[in-house]
Formats: C-alpha cells, structure tokens, sequence
C-alpha cells in the first residue's frame, strides 16, 4: 500500500510515528493487563525490532521508512540536550568517581554504537568498503583502458 519511495517526506514521518505510537501504546496495554507497565518501552522495543525484521526478511523495507527514520533519528538528538546538559551538571558533584563513571560512560556508549554501526553497514548490504585503496592490478587495469 504504502511501499512506494514517492511518498512525501511529511507523509512517511506521519506513517513512521503512528507505527512507533502504534506499537508502544500496544505494548503498554499488554504490560498493563500482566501487571508490569514498567516494563512496556523495553517490550515495545522489542516487538518493533521483531516486526522490522520479519517485515524486511519477508517483503523488505521501503524506502519511505528508512527515509523517515533517518531524519527522525537525526533530529531528535536535539530532545536530548537539556538531560544531557543536566546530567553533566550532577556529574561533577561525584568528586574523584567522576573519571570512572565517565570513563565507564564512554565506553559502554562507544562499544555499542561501533557494533551497531558494523551491524547496520553489514544489514543493509554497503558492500564498498571506503577504507581500502584500489590495488595496484586494478589500477593499472583502469589506466590501460583510459589510455587505449
């Protein structure tokens, strides 16, 4: 229905965040009737990750959603400033655990953020590989046919 990359830009993040609400209201209510609303953003998280595979694995991801999700992803780094901004402010009442904690918050972000990011360049099937420099046989190959 939706699966054309035509879609305005406006429209497939409309989509994308009903999908998002959809699913997460979804789960709060199923958490709700167990008893254990608490746990209801780790289980809505969860249940998107299932639903994104399976639909990728099964018909693949339209463009309008991976459109979508990058700008959303992008733009709301932003919602996350003045906690972080917070955060940092009590940070430096710890006193000599600053470095440590710090040190440990950087490192659990860090880790995390590099798999995810081998994960998803490997997921979505970036073959090129930026960092390797084209080997001298390929090279000389190329040069041959420009000249010739």
């Amino acid at each position: 229905m939706f699966h054309s990359s035509k879609l305005p830009l406006w429209m497939a993040i409309l989509l994308t965040l009903i999908m998002v609400v959809t699913v997460r209201e979804s789960a709060v209510v199923i958490c709700r009737s167990f008893g254990i609303e608490q746990a209801a953003n780790v289980v809505a998280m969860v249940a998107m990750f299932l639903i994104l595979v399976i639909w990728r694995t099964l018909k693949g991801l339209p463009k309008w959603l991976t459109k979508a999700s990058n700008v959303l992803l992008v733009d709301s780094g932003f919602a996350f400033l003045p906690v972080s901004a917070g955060a940092g402010i009590l940070l430096f009442g710890l006193g000599d655990e600053l470095w440590g904690i710090m040190l440990t918050m950087a490192i659990s972000t860090l880790i995390p953020l590099w798999g995810l990011a081998l994960l998803t360049n490997r997921w979505l099937g970036n073959t090129v590989d930026t960092d390797k420099q084209p080997s001298a046989s390929s090279e000389s190959s190329t040069l041959g046919k420009k000249h010739s």
